[in-house]
């Protein structure tokens, strides 16, 4: 599955892998399940087998058919690092990727012990960016994992943002996202969560995008903080 993407991040999504298991309290209202789901069964249709995990070889070079440099959110529905995607299988995905040079690669995974394990097999190059999602303290170890990666831009994604970061440790780090959670059931973030993560990037030069407040209606709450859109890219960004 690829398409144009509404994430505010990035343009596009390409998924050689689909499907995925929750790991932690960030997955508990996964948008990616709740979407898969309501297709399971569905003859034909690239959801059909719901949500469970998937691979996609079929998709695998479809960034070369893509001309115009653009951001690519990869597995924008799986996680690459999850236990039942062989590293055979990443590989090829980074191959892809290192082909494709005019894009941006955007990989995010909460298995960042995996991440950590498998990333000297792999041929990062400087288009291939690697982050690790981040909901609250208690998992604030995989920034610590990321930090063993060698990609030229990691990022933490601070979404959905269910807890203060005070002590959170952005050393190493290119660039942070942060986002309340939407949809139904959507646990509440406070602004004050939020206004500490500005202030530290601010402080240390972290470039710092706010993707929105979230709540059931995320589009009625917004993303301005303050008064301002924070729309912050690493300076490798396509414009």
């Amino acid at each position: 599955m690829s398409a144009s993407s509404s994430i505010e991040w990035t343009n596009s999504t390409w998924n050689p892998v689909t499907g995925c298991t929750k790991v932690s309290q960030g997955c508990k209202h996964c948008y990616a399940q709740r979407f898969a789901e309501r297709f399971r069964g569905v003859s034909g249709h690239p959801f059909e087998q719901g949500f469970d995990l998937k691979l996609w070889p079929e998709r695998l070079e479809l960034p070369l058919s893509w001309a115009e440099p653009r951001r690519i959110f990869v597995n924008s529905m799986s996680d690459m690092y999850h236990p039942e995607v062989p590293t055979e299988f990443i590989w090829r995905v980074f191959d892809t990727m290192s082909k494709a040079h005019w894009h941006t690669f955007q990989i995010l995974t909460k298995r960042a012990t995996r991440l950590r394990q498998v990333a000297w097999l792999l041929p990062w190059k400087p288009n291939i960016w690697q982050g690790v999602s981040i909901e609250n303290m208690d998992v604030a170890w995989r920034a610590d994992e990321l930090r063993k990666v060698p990609a030229d831009v990691r990022f933490l994604s601070l979404e959905p943002l269910l807890g203060p970061l005070d002590e959170l440790d952005l050393t190493g780090i290119q660039w942070v996202i942060v986002g309340g959670e939407s949809g139904p059931g959507a646990r509440p973030m406070k602004r004050e969560w939020v206004r500490t993560l500005r202030d530290r990037c601010q402080r240390e030069a972290v470039p710092f995008f706010f993707k929105q407040w979230g709540g059931v209606r995320k589009a009625d709450a917004g993303r301005r903080l303050d008064g301002r859109i924070y729309s912050e890219f690493p300076g490798a960004a396509p414009s």
